[in-house]
């Protein structure tokens, strides 16, 4: 709708100053033609906005203009009250902050929508982290701010999965991710993105020096790079299983981030097939938590370290029960 897209319009330039024609069009997937026209209507309207044309010219609005904007939706109302897990703001400091901003929103809501965003805030509740998720370290996500928000290097401590001790890295953060309850901080260490988790952080200096980002690369487009490299990483041993139909469902839940596709099932069976990644041939000795009830077919290499995984599990608990070692 137009009067949507006024108001869309009015508050780009509010937030960002003056934007060039071209960019609003795309970020409002209109003409630049449409754009002019609408800049027009925001004028006869008495909003001092302004077109410049030229290499460096762009729309804006003269200095010191501003406008109180309540006439949200009731979609849009509520919207604004599904945010995201309470634990990210707490994390972060902000909780106090979050709470102080969300009572000065609903006494700017228009009259007839403050009772859906109420409710929607009592009936819905966005909660981030996985299910039995085990404890963790918490991380201090203090000194990472500083750095993230003051455009400033880091010397950082830090101790990498299945490694003792702590390694030393000077690198340049784009900024802070929160991922399924996990913190983690996206940098460049000599020009190339990488992924610290914030709770393997054992210590965070400030640095002196300003930050050096690569010319263009924002946080997102950063994050996408590491996430699509981690999603895709090759290489890993590939395992097929069948399992019990009886447990099937909770094999799914803890063997989720191990499993490739959903399990094959022909609803007749007492077992399903299922096939699974694995970063090393150790790891498959997971599949001993579920007993008689998962039997792993392929490859035989893998089979074979899950007989020993057995056979070491057993040699444990002989030497137990004899009263040895």
């Amino acid at each position: 709708m137009k009067s949507d897209r006024l108001l869309s319009i009015l508050l780009l330039l509010q937030t960002r100053g003056r934007v060039p024609a071209p960019e609003l069009a795309e970020r409002l997937e209109v003409s630049v033609r449409t754009i002019y026209r609408d800049v027009e209507s925001l004028s006869a309207a008495g909003v001092p906005v302004y077109a410049e044309r030229g290499r460096h010219g762009g729309i804006g609005l003269l200095a010191g203009f501003r406008t109180d904007v309540t006439g949200l939706t009731a979609d849009e109302s509520r919207a604004l009250f599904v945010l995201a897990a309470q634990g990210a703001h707490a994390a972060l400091g902000l909780d106090a902050a979050l709470a102080s901003a969300l009572r000065k929103v609903m006494a700017a809501l228009p009259a007839p929508h403050r009772p859906a965003a109420e409710v929607t805030s009592r009936r819905v509740l966005v909660d981030a982290t996985r299910w039995k998720s085990g404890p963790e370290q918490a991380a201090d996500l203090a000194v990472l701010q500083d750095a993230v928000f003051c455009d400033r290097r880091l010397r950082l401590r830090y101790r990498h999965s299945g490694e003792r001790e702590a390694r030393t890295y000077t690198v340049d953060p784009y900024g802070l991710v929160a991922k399924a309850g996990v913190w983690y901080l996206v940098a460049d260490r000599r020009g190339r993105p990488r992924l610290f988790r914030a709770d393997r952080v054992r210590r965070a200096r400030l640095l002196d020096e300003p930050v050096r980002r690569r010319p263009g690369v924002e946080l997102a487009d950063a994050w996408e790079e590491l996430r699509r490299r981690v999603e895709e990483r090759e290489g890993g041993v590939e395992v097929t299983v069948r399992v019990r139909r009886e447990v099937a469902d909770m094999f799914r839940r803890m063997a989720a981030a191990q499993l490739t596709a959903e399990p094959e099932d022909d609803g007749e069976s007492p077992w399903v097939t299922a096939r699974l990644t694995y970063p090393v041939l150790r790891a498959v000795r997971q599949l001993l938590a579920f007993s008689d009830r998962v039997e792993l077919l392929d490859p035989p290499e893998a089979r074979a370290e899950l007989v020993a995984g057995a056979r070491s599990v057993l040699a444990l608990y002989g030497e137990a029960g004899t009263g040895e070692g």
